[in-house]
């Protein structure tokens, strides 16, 4: 497999072709010696039999031996390529605008991250070996024919070019179809990782919930029956043609011809059938590893997809903040070439709060995540105590952010908090989530803070994001309304947890409900991308414009 992913591999797979070239050779050892026993037999000479015999066990034992070292080296050289591939993926989903992870389904990444590797696998610690070995087998074999006899060399391919017609017929469009499958598959792949973190929905509304699955499903097996379903006949046909019975039927009634003919000795009509059952069964494989090839390919063109993406440009001149102002200059942003944010401009003063509203759609998300540069502007600049955050080195240093969608990683509850600061104290932490308002809850878990986080509700894995970010202690702060789909006692936990987090900071809030923000200290509308009014609450609300109406139609929601 030509690719520049194997690179870092690709010596060592050379030498295990090499290796497994001689084992190949050294297989053959046996069948000469054959040979040479039958004539001897029948000659009645049994002085050479000792030296055959040793050349028979000599070559078995030469090539399970050379052959036993080249996969070692491929599976090491596989072990080591993946780790390669594995952590080059890490390391640069870690430079990936963090907005790009919210168009790419878990399930696919997944795939990729694992299960593309994975098919990495067959390729390089197993295929290129065993096709150099299926190659120079049957080459061998047939060299060694044509020097006892070429017509027993014929005899031994005689059922070869339609085996390989019948294989040419069945390969005709695969590498579309190979590529479609895995289309389909990654869509499938990604249907059951949202069925799954959708259950509690699956579970309510199961009939049309689970339909997304059910018609992915569909997809990858109604196509890949398709495929499938002709071949098998060809397929059947074609191994039937370089079966060992028909081979041998063949190669052991044209050997026996040759014998009367006086063409060959009965040694090497013999040699004619062992060789020509051999040749097809070390052939097989090759149409095996065709698929393996086609599959890998577009596995390793996936993996390649993934490290291309681009990421966030590191700051040429790294600069420090002179202070915790926020200005956004001018700001535009496009995705897919559809402009979102046309030019907006406001600042936020330090230690006051700033909230974000309008109607779905406006922006505000896509403003707000542009500070912690979930994506970089395409047009104007944001600005933190006077610079770019382009250029501001160990930017989450200074802008942290509690969103809705609270991700908890596997592992404890104390990991999960201080995550990115594990030097933190125990009366650090403890601290951290008083203010948090869920350090009771942790002290009835049965292992306190070391209790898996997965037994949090999503009110409570809300108010350890909001610990993380006390913890943290970032000036700055992005906060998604974090309470919008918290349950009454959660909230009013949660908002407690909020007045302490706020405290003292730059708070740039994504409100959804406007009674939550009431207090704020300046209040930017949105609409189609652009600012239409600011003020405080009770200036939007005496200027009767937008904020007016969305008010009046929260409050009659309310009411």
């Amino acid at each position: 497999m030509s690719n520049p992913l194997i690179r870092p591999v690709a010596g060592r797979i050379r030498l295990a072709c090499v290796l497994g070239a001689l084992g190949a050779l050294a297989g053959l050892a046996p069948f000469i010696g054959l040979v040479e026993l039958t004539d001897a037999l029948l000659a009645k000479d049994h002085s050479h039999i000792p030296t055959i015999a040793a050349l028979i066990i000599g070559g078995l034992v030469l090539r399970g031996a050379l052959m036993s070292v080249a996969l070692s080296i491929t599976h090491v050289a596989d072990v080591r390529l993946q780790a390669i591939l594995r952590r080059r993926m890490i390391s640069h989903l870690g430079r990936v605008p963090l907005g790009w992870f919210a168009k790419n389904s878990s399930g696919r990444l997944r795939k990729t991250a694992m299960g593309d590797v994975d098919a990495l696998h067959q390729v390089v610690a197993h295929q290129a070996v065993e096709m150099t070995a299926a190659a120079v087998t049957p080459l061998g074999a047939l060299a060694y024919l044509v020097v006892l006899d070429w017509r027993l060399a014929l005899l031994a391919i005689a059922t070869i070019p339609l085996y390989i017609a019948a294989y040419a017929w069945m390969e005709r469009g695969s590498n579309d179809v190979i590529r479609k499958l895995d289309e389909s598959n990654a869509r499938l792949s990604g249907a059951v990782v949202e069925f799954i973190s959708g259950i509690a929905v699956v579970k309510s509304f199961a009939r049309k919930a689970h339909a997304a699955y059910r018609q992915a499903a569909k997809e990858y097996t109604d196509f890949f029956a398709a495929w499938v379903q002709p071949m098998t006949r060809v397929e059947a046909l074609a191994g039937l043609l370089v079966s060992a019975p028909v081979v041998g039927l063949i190669t052991v009634a044209g050997g026996a011809w040759f014998v009367s003919q006086g063409w060959v000795s009965p040694g090497e009509a013999v040699a004619g059938v062992l060789l020509a059952c051999i040749i097809p069964v070390a052939i097989e494989p090759l149409g095996f590893a065709s698929m393996n090839q086609r599959a890998a390919k577009a596995a390793a063109q996936r993996i390649q997809e993934l490290l291309d993406v681009p990421a966030l440009p590191a700051p040429t001149s790294p600069q420090r903040p002179k202070g915790y102002g926020v200005e956004y200059r001018a700001v535009r942003f496009a995705y897919d070439g559809h402009e979102v944010l046309h030019g907006v401009s406001f600042t936020c003063e330090p230690g006051t709060v700033t909230a974000l509203v309008g109607p779905s759609g406006s922006g505000k998300s896509t403003l707000a995540t542009l500070l912690p540069r979930f994506h970089d502007v395409t047009g104007g600049e944001i600005r933190i105590g006077g610079v770019d955050v382009r250029d501001i080195q160990d930017l989450y240093r200074h802008v942290g952010f509690v969103l809705q969608d609270v991700q908890l990683l596997n592992g404890t509850i104390r990991e999960n908090i201080t995550f990115g600061r594990p030097q933190e104290t125990d009366e650090e932490v403890v601290n951290a989530c008083r203010a948090a308002m869920i350090h009771d809850r942790i002290t009835t878990l049965p292992h306190g803070y070391e209790s898996d986080a997965n037994r949090l509700s999503g009110g409570e894995a809300q108010r350890i994001s909001i610990a993380r970010a006390l913890l943290a202690d970032t000036p700055i702060l992005v906060l998604d309304e974090a309470t919008a789909f918290a349950d009454p006692e959660s909230e009013a936990a949660i908002q407690d947890a909020l007045s302490s987090l706020v405290a003292g900071r730059t708070v740039l809030v994504i409100a959804h409900r406007l009674a939550t923000i009431s207090n704020a200290d300046r209040i930017i509308v949105l609409d189609h991308g652009k600012v239409v009014e600011t003020g405080t609450h009770i200036e939007l609300l005496a200027a009767h414009g937008q904020y007016t109406r969305m008010w009046e139609a929260h409050e009659g929601v309310a009411a």
